[in-house]
C-alpha cells in the first residue's frame, strides 16, 4: 500500500486577532494562550537568566501569575520600594533565588502560627473543653465574628432538622397501628 494517498495537511495557519465572541471558545481560547504565554516566559527566564513576572486577568476576573524566582517576591521589590530609587532594583536581582522563596514561606508560617494562636484563645476561653460555641467572643475580630454567626446558624439549621426528624419518626404510622381492637 503506497504512501501517496495521504491528506495533505495545511500545516500551521495563521490566523486573524480579534475578540473571540463565543463565551465556550473565549475560555478555551485563553487557556491555551495562557499556558503558551506561561511557557514562553519560562523559557525567556531560563534562557536569559531573567526574573520575570506575568499577570493575566481572565474573562471570569480570575488572576493567573507566573513569576520567576516568583510573582510574589519580584512584585514585593517593585512595589515596595519608592520610586526613583533604581539601585534597590539592582540590589534585589543580586539576590540569591532561595532567599524570596525563605521569606515567603516564613511569612506564611507566622500566619499560620498567629492563626493557631488564636484558635487556642478561643479553645483555652471555652474551658479547655473544645466547645466552640461556648469561647468568648469579646476577642474576635469582624471576619472571625461572621463566620462565628455563619456557623451558629448552620449549628441552628441542623439541630432544628435533626429535631423535626425526631418528631416524624416518633409520630410514624407505625405508632398508629398499635391500637388495640
Amino acid at each position: 500500500m503506497e504512501n501517496n494517498l495521504k491528506k495533505p495537511c495545511r500545516g500551521r495557519q495563521r490566523i486573524e486577532i480579534k475578540k473571540v465572541e463565543k463565551p465556550s471558545q473565549l475560555h478555551v481560547t485563553f487557556s491555551k494562550r495562557r499556558a503558551g504565554l506561561f511557557k514562553k516566559a519560562g523559557e525567556i527566564s531560563a534562557l536569559c537568566g531573567g526574573e520575570m513576572a506575568v499577570l493575566v486577568r481572565s474573562p471570569a476576573n480570575k488572576v493567573y501569575a507566573f513569576g520567576h524566582p516568583s510573582a510574589e517576591s519580584i512584585l514585593d521589590r517593585y512595589v515596595a520600594s519608592p520610586p526613583g530609587q533604581p539601585e534597590a532594583h539592582a540590589n534585589a536581582s543580586e539576590d540569591e533565588p532561595g532567599k524570596a522563596k525563605y521569606l515567603e514561606a516564613k511569612a506564611k508560617l507566622e500566619g499560620e502560627e498567629a492563626r493557631e494562636k488564636r484558635i487556642e484563645e478561643v479553645m483555652g476561653g471555652a474551658g479547655g473543653n473544645g466547645l466552640w460555641w461556648e469561647a468568648p467572643i469579646d476577642k474576635l475580630g469582624l471576619d472571625e465574628l461572621e463566620k462565628y454567626t455563619a456557623a451558629l446558624e448552620a449549628l441552628q439549621k441542623n439541630l432544628l432538622t435533626r429535631a423535626d426528624e425526631l418528631a416524624m419518626a416518633s409520630a410514624s404510622p407505625s405508632s398508629f397501628l398499635d391500637i388495640p381492637y
